[in-house]
C-alpha cells in the first residue's frame, strides 16, 4: 500500500469516527416545527376530568422514575396535574401549543392578540415568579406565564384550578 493510499484511508476513518461521535438525540425525535395541540378539552386521548386509573388502564399514563410525578406516554413535554384522582390541568412545554399557535417562546403581544379577553395577572411583588395572562372560556382556561416579553410556560385546564395554581405558586413538581 502506498503512503498516499494509507493517508487517504486514515483520513476517511478519522472523519467517520468524528461524524459518529458526540451527543445523539433521544428517540423519537420530532421533526422541526412539529407541535402537539392542546385544546380546552385536553389532548387527543387525555381529556380534563379523566381519572388517573382510566388513563393508566388505557396506557396513557405512567410513572417515570426520572420525572417528578406521573407522565403522559409519549408526551414528555406535558406534566399532568390531578386533584381527587381527576385530571384538572396540563403543564405544557415546547413544542406544545394552543389551537391559535401560542407556545412557549411566543411574544406576549401575540397572546393578547389571540386572546383579547385574557385577564392580566401581575407577579406577586417581591417574588421571582412570572406574570400571567388568564384566557378563560367557561370553566376552562389557558394560563400563559410570561416574563413581560415572551411566554415561558402554558397551563391548560379548569379555570379555577389554573387561577389557584397562579395564586399559590404551585408547579408540577
Amino acid at each position: 500500500m502506498k503512503l498516499r493510499q494509507f493517508g487517504f484511508i486514515a483520513t476517511l476513518t478519522a472523519a467517520a469516527s468524528i461524524a459518529g461521535s458526540g451527543v445523539h438525540p433521544q428517540w423519537p425525535v420530532r421533526p422541526v416545527g412539529a407541535t402537539e395541540v392542546v385544546s380546552l378539552d385536553g389532548l387527543r386521548n387525555a381529556e380534563f376530568g379523566d381519572t388517573e386509573e382510566d388513563l393508566t388502564r388505557r396506557g396513557l399514563l405512567h410513572t417515570d422514575e426520572e420525572a417528578c410525578g406521573p407522565t403522559l406516554t409519549g408526551l414528555g413535554s406535558v406534566s399532568p396535574i390531578f386533584v381527587d384522582d381527576r385530571l384538572v390541568l396540563l403543564w405544557l412545554d415546547d413544542p406544545m401549543s394552543t389551537p391559535e399557535g401560542i407556545s412557549a417562546g411566543t411574544p406576549v403581544a401575540d397572546v393578547r392578540s389571540a386572546y383579547p379577553g385574557a385577564n392580566a395577572l401581575p407577579a406577586p411583588p417581591g417574588s421571582h415568579r412570572f406574570a400571567g395572562l388568564l384566557a378563560r372560556d367557561g370553566d376552562r382556561a389557558y394560563l400563559f406565564l410570561h416574563d413581560g416579553v415572551t411566554v415561558r410556560k402554558i397551563i391548560a385546564g379548569y379555570a379555577d384550578w389554573a387561577r389557584r395554581l397562579f395564586d399559590e405558586g404551585y408547579g408540577p413538581c
